[in-house]
């Protein structure tokens, strides 16, 4: 092992240390029945919101699933990714004509509002229609820890530096997961939330013509998706046709993202390099998606823990924050 390996290891673990004390501070102040008293009809209400948003557009479920994912990487769960303002982390490079579902949003809390008005806030309504967008979608479901605050300030630095990037090596991703309290398997299970939704060309085409300065395609890349991504997205396109994550399994939450990374069909460069690179093998990010693909069950529970994982991360609680009555604007 070389000195530059031990060195990002030992820092690895000592954030990983230092979150999970954090983590169980903030699982402490969350409860599955938060609203129990105060928002009954909570749980029912997202869910019929959500379901309405997927039947009128499948991509939705996807949609809602990366905005809690790019919600809580910055600043923490707290809805800061939601807020119109100087700072907005909407505009923020990896969300900027990319991250959709806002008035989803806005429909879902102005239900919640018309039922029980002050009560629940924004960060909470974002974990819950994520919650019900895998469920809805054929994955698993699982229990939400309720309780977070609304954050009173966006963080659009934090969102371009510290969002995960396709274009990244898989330290650098892992690196990132680890920041906030992530581990490896959370790094390769929550990629696993790729087997819905659709990018852009803009974000994968770096893979199809000259990768990496090679001059030539990425050669981890399947021929015949080669062909096909080079005719929906030629070099002399705006970047904006859009191809599903999960190719011949668009709209299904299911292990089969996995195995197309194993057949050299994955989108995006993060996605494949979890399986092709050098770095997937000494992180172990290989074993597990090999592991996935064969057994869909343990995907499926290790997705749903890493997202009440996830949800966990800086949470504000208590006195902190507000509940806002517009998740778009803190209140006056």
């Amino acid at each position: 092992m070389t000195r530059s390996s031990i060195t990002f290891s030992r820092r690895y673990s000592l954030l990983m240390i230092m979150f999970f004390a954090l983590c169980l501070v903030a699982k402490a102040q969350l409860s599955t029945d938060f609203y129990k008293a105060t928002c009954p009809d909570l749980l029912k209400i997202v869910r019929r919101e959500v379901l309405n948003a997927i039947k009128t557009e499948m991509r939705m479920a996807a949609s809602l699933l990366r905005l809690h994912f790019h919600d809580c990487f910055v600043n923490g769960c707290d809805a800061s990714l939601l807020l119109d303002v100087t700072d907005s982390e909407k505009a923020a490079l990896p969300n900027l004509n990319s991250a959709r579902g806002f008035e989803v949003v806005d429909r879902i809390k102005s239900s919640v509002e018309s039922a029980c008005s002050g009560v629940v806030s924004c960060a909470d309504i974002l974990a819950i229609a994520a919650r019900d967008s895998v469920v809805l979608s054929g994955g698993t479901p699982w229990k939400v820890l309720l309780g977070r605050r609304d954050g009173l300030v966006a963080n659009q630095t934090g969102a371009n530096n510290g969002l995960p990037s396709p274009f990244e090596t898989l330290d650098v991703i892992i690196s990132k997961f680890a920041t906030v309290g992530l581990d490896v398997k959370d790094v390769v299970s929550l990629s696993g939330g790729h087997t819905i939704g659709l990018a852009k060309c803009s974000t994968f085409s770096n893979r199809l013509f000259n990768f990496s300065g090679t001059g030539s395609p990425d050669s981890t890349l399947d021929q015949s998706m080669l062909t096909d991504l080079q005719n929906l997205c030629p070099l002399t396109g705006d970047g904006s046709n859009t191809a599903p994550f999960d190719r011949n399994s668009a709209d299904l939450f299911d292990n089969h993202y996995f195995q197309n990374l194993i057949n050299g069909k994955g989108l995006l460069g993060s996605d494949q390099i979890l399986f092709s690179s050098d770095a997937a093998v000494t992180t172990n990010t290989k074993s597990l998606v090999l592991s996935y693909s064969s057994n869909s069950r343990l995907f499926l529970s290790d997705f749903a823990d890493s997202m009440v994982k996830m949800g966990n991360i800086s949470p504000l609680t208590g006195s902190a924050g507000e509940i806002r009555k517009n998740c778009r604007l803190v209140n006056s």
